[in-house]
């Protein structure tokens, strides 16, 4: 699995950790940065271009870390084609695969221990999506509504 991953001076120790741990688990690994440590930096510099790359390389999956997760989660939603989900435990980094088919988990290194932050990204990146057809048409309703901006009927 081909993960980009990107993260502001708050993630930063961590997804230097998670990169030397993605690789010794067989994945390839894009680093968008940072690539040092800058207590002014601005996550969006570095959450984009992570976004960015899981939209143009087909079949990827991208982390972004920050303090909380919050700011990270949010730029990368606002590349075209990014569902991005913010994962607190391992059944939400889970279900954010299994029913919503999330490209990218976003992390609050100030949150959780490393352990955890990287069972996290473990279970996100072993957990497929399940095809269920409820997932699919809600997932269907988001794409159209971020291509052409229509917002689907209310139910009758």
């Amino acid at each position: 699995m081909r993960v980009h991953i990107a993260a502001d001076h708050a993630g930063y120790e961590l997804k230097n950790h998670l990169v030397s741990w993605l690789k010794e688990h067989g994945h390839e690994v894009v680093d968008d940065g940072a690539f040092v440590f800058d207590a002014e930096d601005d996550y969006p510099t570095f959450v984009l271009r992570a976004a960015e790359g899981v939209v143009l390389d087909p079949g990827s999956l991208g982390v972004v870390i920050g303090g909380s997760g919050n700011g990270e989660q949010i730029a990368a939603n606002k590349v075209r084609g990014i569902r991005a989900a913010l994962a607190w435990s391992e059944e939400t980094a889970s279900l954010a695969r299994k029913h919503n088919d999330a490209n990218v988990i976003s992390l609050g290194a100030r949150q959780h221990s490393l352990e955890d932050a990287t069972r996290f990204v473990e279970v996100f990146l072993d957990t497929p999506f399940s095809g269920d057809e409820r997932h699919s048409r809600r997932i269907a309703q988001m794409f159209t509504y971020e291509t052409t901006g229509a917002i689907p009927p209310l139910p009758q």
